[in-house]
């Protein structure tokens, strides 16, 4: 089955964090991006209902800097407050995922052709993506190139092993476990000579409800999408 991609993503800075802390107050970046931040750079290059997208790993390329900026961010009781936002700068990683037929889309059964969404996927890279690609929030803006993974020189390559502690995972959603449900997960990923292997979903032990959910499944046609036409010629 075709389904594995490689691709480079960079820019220059990210913010990581746990979506709890969203809500407002200060942020501070994971030194590290979690695998649901990757996993949505992966659907914002290429995504359809039909499949979900799995992160494998990703090699961290340069020096893990943190740089704290001013922010005035929107306060729920009207006008603006004050708060420091520190992000991670000059961000640069490798990324292998692969994907996964979604189970609880039986509607799109006739959908899954692996050959033909993978290669849409790699031409997708090839362009930056279809969708904008952030790296954790709006405001770090990330770049999205073809490479193959393991290739080039990477500050952490000989830096032997790094944990990072409890970390937020991802979520998992209603449409991909076939509950009314929503969960977030989370693990403690171990960077081994810059590369951290992602544990999976169904691995973590982890869990936290957050709340209840009725699934609302975007429909779609899969590949018979008019603007895919011309990238399966």
């Amino acid at each position: 089955m075709n389904n594995s991609v490689d691709f480079k993503v960079h820019g220059k800075f990210a913010l990581f964090t746990d979506p709890l802390t969203k809500i407002g107050g200060e942020k501070c970046s994971y030194h590290v991006p979690t695998y649901e931040a990757l996993k949505g750079i992966a659907k914002s290059i290429y995504w359809k209902p039909t499949f979900v997208w799995v992160i494998d790993k990703v090699r961290i390329m340069k020096r893990i800097r943190t740089q704290s900026k001013s922010m005035k961010p929107l306060d729920f009781s009207g006008g603006n407050s004050l708060a420091i936002y520190t992000y991670l700068a000059d961000v640069e990683y490798q990324v292998r995922a692969h994907f996964v037929w979604n189970p609880f889309r039986e509607d799109m059964a006739k959908d899954r052709i692996d050959g033909k969404h993978w290669s849409v996927a790699n031409r997708m890279i090839d362009r930056g993506g279809r969708q904008d690609i952030f790296f954790g929030t709006r405001e770090c803006q990330g770049y999205v190139e073809q490479c193959v993974f393991g290739d080039g020189k990477g500050v952490y390559d000989d830096a032997g092993e790094l944990a990072f502690g409890l970390m937020f995972h991802g979520f998992d959603y209603p449409d991909e476990i076939g509950k009314n449900e929503l969960w977030s997960r989370f693990s403690r990923p171990v960077m081994k000579d810059g590369i951290i292997e992602f544990d999976r979903p169904k691995d973590c032990t982890i869990r936290k409800l957050v709340r209840e959910m009725i699934p609302k499944p975007p429909k779609s046609v899969g590949l018979e999408e008019e603007g895919l036409c011309h990238e399966l010629d």
